[in-house]
């Protein structure tokens, strides 16, 4: 059952994704994430993300694009697709949209246990205040043909590599530092923006 494995991610793969939702608050945005499985299958590491869009979520060439480009240079580094990753553009709209059970689909083709992370807004403004160690996100996988969301925050089948993450998550939302992410939509638009945001945590 893909739905049992563990999802792990790293710090710098989770905050780049919440730093562009931020970045983009009154716009859906969207990223895919990258990594690679254990060879039982039981744990799915996530080590990085790349940022995609915030203005053309649903159109399908910058999207192939996009996706052709990372798997070229991830795959030289041994690592793949292995799910994706969205916000709502309404703060109160905890619902997975068409556009992401598509894109999930289309992932779960070449890597079947694909991780689809929906953020939870609730959940990130309560952080400051909660001190909570589990992601601010909403983990589903597909079993048979459907997306099914996987059990609660205390099931801990998504699970920060490291467990400091959400508090070098605040210190990013106060020092303002979504305002340097670069996604794909940027890269599109003007090619000196590097969308592999190699600078973002030095």
């Amino acid at each position: 059952m893909t739905g049992e494995s563990l999802y792990e991610i790293h710090q710098n793969a989770y905050l780049k994704l919440v730093l562009h939702a931020l970045k983009h608050r009154t716009s859906a945005v969207n990223g895919v994430l990258i990594g690679r499985s254990s060879a039982d299958g039981s744990t799915v590491e996530i080590v990085e993300s790349v940022p995609l869009f915030h203005s053309q979520i649903g159109l399908l060439p910058p999207l192939e694009i996009a996706l052709i480009m990372i798997e070229e240079y991830y795959g030289e580094k041994g690592l793949s697709i292995v799910g994706y990753f969205h916000a709502n553009e309404r703060y109160d709209d905890f619902e997975l949209p068409g556009v992401g059970k598509n894109i999930g689909d289309h992932i779960t083709r070449y890597f079947p246990q694909a991780a689809l992370l929906l953020l939870d807004n609730k959940r990130l403004e309560d952080l400051p205040k909660e001190k909570d160690r589990s992601p601010v996100m909403q983990l589903y996988t597909k079993d048979a043909s459907s997306w099914k969301v996987v059990g609660s925050k205390e099931s801990n089948q998504l699970a920060l590599k490291e467990p400091s993450a959400n508090t070098v998550l605040l210190d990013y939302i106060s020092s303002g530092k979504w305002k340097d992410i670069i996604d794909f939509d940027d890269h599109l638009d003007d090619i000196s923006k590097d969308w592999l945001n190699p600078g973002l945590f030095e």
